[in-house]
């Protein structure tokens, strides 16, 4: 996360003119439960500490066997979910969620619906499960075809299906249950892979993503590969198989770099030096002039007038070299001389490469989309506010073009602002907002904890406080994370000995 954000567009940039032309080419209402002796809300939906201890105690009871509990824990669990959506029929925000991640000790009896539980103590109506992550996937072992390892690889427990009885005991709690996955971080255990070593992104440096990330555990995929495509869409797939809510897209860019390497300025520092998406770019060329100069740069990370002069006698039957989004004005063509032309071409390529590579990154959106779409369910990205701007000549290493993700898609922005207060958050939505077209969902989500302030942010309800004034265009916020807020029963079940 960074310590603030960074400067906004000002305008719309020469790579997103590029990407037109390649994509055209190619409130807080307080409320009370009906029977306020047993059970009482807060505004935001929270349910009182007193009837939340006595659901735990009747979820404890059943686990034992307790059947008159089991009865009168059920009964309990249904009414909290009624109330919880009526509540949210008429509280702002509509959507309250939650990210989550489940561990292999969630396999014991009534773990799941503990979690569930707190959710809709606390008002969630959304719960945003992490299906894959760290370069494995919550499928049963005794049920994965995909290339990565399953989350639970507990002996016995092969067949436990920790997703689908999340979804279960989520929806029994009027929760929506979502998949959260990460997309171009294939993690780690992809990487191991000798048959998958050309799917791996790879700059000019000669180093692939797995170098530059500094826990060396996130490994980037090349968007154009079709392995890669391939492997994804399948886990997809069977992701959508159990019916989840909806589907979140995390990690939808290229690997962050830190110190000088966090600005993109060369073609060297672009993910672009793999086959796959060298054959795509030489596939934007329209004519053997663009061809042999898109190769040039690539090889050399420029162009000479020579160059320009060696490709005018080789192809003397073309007139200017062209690509896709190259439109040459006429003032352009009356600059004969290859000295006087090579700053312009050269400026332009660069354009072109910047582009290409966050093609990419939408055409991989919209592939890993596509199945969710076929299926009427609901998807959306997630991503950084900063993650498309401009920095001095360069741009940030992440190269993601959030602003041009669909607006039929949901669009989750982390903002996550650490300046103390909450006025950086606000910005980081406000340029969201100013950027998205109209009828995008947009969905903040936001860091911190209920009643106090953590790393350097303020509490989550001032933070919904200050989102409050854009009610009319935000429907939700998600909070980040259930770790954050229960830090010690993450601890334990992710530390857990199963027995």
């Amino acid at each position: 996360m960074r310590n603030r954000p960074l400067n906004p567009l000002k305008s719309k940039l020469p790579w997103q003119r590029l990407l037109t032309a390649i994509l055209s080419s190619s409130l807080l209402i307080p409320w009370f439960e009906s029977n306020p002796a047993q059970a009482q809300a807060t505004e935001y939906c929270q349910l009182s500490p007193q009837v939340a201890k006595t659901k735990e105690n009747l979820r404890l009871l059943s686990i034992k066997g307790n059947q008159d509990a089991q009865q009168r824990y059920q009964q309990l669990v249904k009414k909290h979910a009624e109330e919880l959506k009526q509540c949210r029929s008429r509280t702002w925000p509509k959507i309250q969620a939650i990210w989550l991640r489940l561990y292999p000790c969630d396999v014991a009896p009534g773990a799941i619906e503990q979690i569930m539980d707190r959710m809709v103590n606390r008002g969630y109506n959304q719960v945003y499960v992490e299906v894959f992550y760290d370069g494995q996937v919550l499928l049963p072992a005794a049920a994965n075809p995909t290339v990565w390892p399953s989350v639970i690889r507990t002996p016995r427990a092969e067949k436990i299906d920790l997703l689908a009885t999340a979804i279960q005991k989520g929806r029994q709690r009027g929760l929506k249950v979502y998949g959260w996955m990460y997309t171009i971080n294939f993690g780690y255990t992809y990487a191991k892979r000798k048959d998958r070593e050309e799917a791996i992104a790879r700059n000019g440096k000669g180093q692939t993503s797995l170098y530059v990330v500094d826990n060396g555990s996130q490994v980037f995929i090349d968007p154009y590969n079709e392995q890669a495509k391939r492997d994804y869409y399948r886990m997809v797939q069977e992701i959508l198989r159990r019916r989840p809510d909806g589907l979140l897209f995390d990690y939808v860019r290229y690997p962050r770099q830190a110190g000088s390497d966090s600005i993109a300025t060369k073609v060297t520092d672009l993910w672009l030096f793999t086959q796959a998406t060298q054959q795509a770019l030489f596939r934007r060329a329209q004519n053997n002039k663009g061809l042999e100069l898109i190769r040039r740069f690539l090889s050399k990370g420029y162009i000479t007038a020579g160059d320009i002069s060696d490709i005018d006698k080789l192809y003397p039957q073309e007139s200017e070299p062209l690509w896709q989004g190259r439109i040459i004005p006429p003032q352009q063509k009356a600059l004969p001389s290859p000295s006087a032309r090579q700053p312009i071409l050269q400026t332009e390529l660069w354009l072109l490469s910047v582009a290409h590579a966050m093609q990419g990154i939408l055409d991989f959106v919209s592939l890993a989309t596509q199945p969710a779409k076929e299926l009427g369910i609901t998807s959306g990205v997630v991503f950084f506010p900063e993650g498309n701007q401009t920095l001095g000549e360069g741009y940030d290493s992440r190269l993601q073009p959030w602003d041009r993700f669909p607006s039929t898609l949901q669009w989750h922005p982390m903002s996550y602002g650490t300046c103390g207060k909450v006025s950086c958050i606000v910005e980081q939505v406000q340029r969201v907002l100013s950027m998205a077209k109209p009828g995008t969902q947009i969905i903040p989500a936001l860091a911190g904890t209920w009643g106090e302030s953590v790393s350097n942010r303020p509490p989550l309800e001032a933070q919904m406080q200050a989102l409050r004034q854009f009610s009319d265009k935000i429907p939700g916020v998600s909070h980040f994370a259930y770790s954050w807020q229960y830090p010690e029963h993450d601890g334990d079940r992710k530390f857990c000995r199963i027995q």
